[in-house]
């Protein structure tokens, strides 16, 4: 093995799957905001669960949307060669499961997420900050002569 990548260096494995994970859960929760997901949090799960690294928690509108958030996140994921290793609930819409392993998104009808509480459930995982874009401007559309 080489030095920097050696346990405990900031290269070894470990550090950089868990790197690539964080991105993983990241690039998700931007998928998912730009099919307008609401209230998304990102909980870290390392501490409290050995089962993932990380949970994607957020909330649609209606159970379509809920599926179009699903759909656009499997499909990029696809194309980058991410493996979805599970996925629940897509017919129904109320509570979709994505799940890749060392990340878990959960995308919830609204009032389906208030009765399960996953966030009241994992209350000691923490919040990962997820950078929200400013949204753009309105521009007029060009007149038509």
């Amino acid at each position: 093995m080489s030095s920097c990548a050696k346990e405990g260096s900031p290269f070894s494995k470990r550090r950089l799957r868990i790197i690539e994970a964080r991105k993983k859960a990241l690039w998700a929760a931007e998928l998912a905001l730009e099919r307008k997901a609401e209230d998304l949090i990102i909980l870290d799960m390392r501490p409290v669960a050995n089962f993932c690294d990380f949970f994607i928690i957020c909330s649609a509108s209606s159970p379509r949307r809920a599926a179009a958030i699903a759909e656009l996140i499997a499909e990029r994921f696809d194309e980058k060669g991410l493996r979805l290793k599970s996925t629940e609930g897509k017919r129904e819409g109320m509570w979709i499961l994505l799940d890749y392993g060392d990340v878990v998104i959960h995308i919830f009808f609204e009032s389906v997420r208030t009765y399960y509480g996953l966030e009241r459930l994992w209350a000691d995982a923490k919040h990962v900050h997820v950078r929200r874009r400013r949204k753009k401007a309105h521009e007029p559309h060009p007149a038509k002569h």
